[in-house]
């Protein structure tokens, strides 16, 4: 979500920023999830039931978390709602601002023009 956010405010489109956010994310976000899945299916393999149950039962919520709810429903959630995923209520707005990325005027999306360019050493 926060790669999702911090590319909206680069200024990319809501499917775009979409897009960089899962791609930006997906290996380390596969590669946590099959860790955690490795290490819970292990308790599955130990003697006490109540042990193999627990060892069971989080392999597949994480393995349903990591395929289904963040791979497919959140970025298609997100792509249906559009710019309303944005909405944040006027009197939250008193809230502090608890972000720590750098301002949206700051960076500038990089466009072709800046890939042809040689930046001199």
């Amino acid at each position: 979500m926060s790669r999702i956010r911090e590319a909206r405010a680069r200024g990319l489109e809501t499917r775009d920023a979409i897009r960089h956010g899962v791609v930006t994310t997906a290996g380390v976000v596969t590669s946590a999830a099959v860790i955690m899945v490795a290490v819970f299916a292990i308790f599955g393999t130990l003697s006490m039931q109540s042990m193999k149950q627990m060892g069971v039962g989080l392999a597949a919520a994480v393995l349903i978390d990591a395929t289904v709810i963040r791979g497919v429903l959140l970025p298609a959630v997100m792509a249906l709602l559009g710019e309303r995923n944005w909405y944040f209520p006027k009197w939250l707005h008193r809230l502090p601002d608890l972000t720590h990325d750098e301002a949206p005027a700051a960076v500038a999306p990089r466009t072709r023009d800046d890939e042809d360019e040689k930046v001199p050493v």
